[in-house]
């Protein structure tokens, strides 16, 4: 099972060179080089070169590298998706993706290594998520970046830390990502100072059932790290699991009794990506620097 982890993932300003160079060496799955809202219009330009050169000189180690672009619809938009795309990271992160027609719109303009992430943070994407997921079956559309902030503003709803207003986007997203085998990040946490608001939203947006969060600082990585690695207790009892259904009296049931609990064979693919979770989780940070 191919499974990489993704439970941290990290905004930085593609223009920030010191910062981008730090990110290379910091506990993050994942990087995004920011070309949007982290990069004021008159450093466009410049940030763009930047995220390109970072790119094509490495050092990330196992991290997945992402740059951020700005959307069709502005005047770097064109000039950033090219560009990214001709630097060949690990994925593309568009903007403001609505319908299933923006995906086809920025997957036209994809070639070789690159996947599309797709940022989901306007209110029309919410009533579209089925349709723009579906997408994921014949284009490279691999993963959703929950845009909270965004969403939240044309809501006009004030979220509070525990979101009880964007429970409801919140969930169908995670809902619809699953359902077309997409990967779905949750969004940012504001308040830098508020460790122990961070944790709690983290802990939620593992309840929700969200892959990781991403984040805009370093100072977050830890608590995100924490909440959505599996926990020794879960990673044990899957192993118990699988190793109960591989037994050869056990080879064709569907319903095993397993320490006194009855099991389905939908427990063990789930105790099977939860092991490949921990293992990938486990390479990815013995493989670091």
């Amino acid at each position: 099972m191919n499974v990489r982890p993704r439970r941290s993932v990290l905004y930085m300003p593609a223009g920030a060179t010191r910062a981008v160079e730090k990110a290379r060496s910091l506990p993050c799955d994942v990087v995004i080089l920011d070309l949007e809202d982290a990069v004021a219009p008159d450093a466009k330009t410049e940030a763009r070169d930047l995220a390109v050169a970072a790119v094509q000189a490495g050092g990330f180690g196992g991290r997945e590298v992402v740059i951020r672009v700005n959307g069709r619809d502005t005047p770097w938009g064109a000039q950033d998706l090219a560009a990214a795309v001709a630097a060949q990271p690990d994925a593309v992160l568009v903007p403001k993706v609505s319908t299933p027609e923006d995906v086809a719109a920025y997957e036209a303009g994809l070639w070789g290594r690159p996947r599309l992430w797709a940022m989901i943070e306007t209110c029309a994407s919410i009533f579209r998520l089925d349709a723009i997921a579906g997408a994921a079956a014949s284009q490279r559309l691999e993963a959703w970046v929950i845009g909270t902030n965004d969403l939240a503003k044309e809501m006009r709803c004030r979220p509070g830390v525990l979101r009880a207003p964007l429970a409801g986007p919140l969930s169908l997203a995670v809902a619809a990502a699953r359902a077309h085998g997409l990967a779905v990040i949750d969004g940012v946490y504001n308040d830098i100072g508020d460790a122990e608001g961070l944790a709690r939203q983290c802990a939620q947006g593992a309840d929700f059932g969200f892959d990781g969060k991403s984040l805009i600082h370093p100072s977050q990585i830890e608590a995100a790290n924490a909440a959505f690695s599996p926990a020794p207790d879960d990673i044990a009892w899957a192993r118990t699991i699988v190793e109960a259904f591989n037994l050869p009296e056990n080879g064709a049931k569907g319903v095993v009794r397993v320490e006194g609990r009855m099991v389905e064979r939908l427990h063990l693919a789930e105790a099977r990506r939860l092991i490949a979770v921990a293992e990938a989780i486990a390479g990815h940070e013995t493989n670091d620097p």
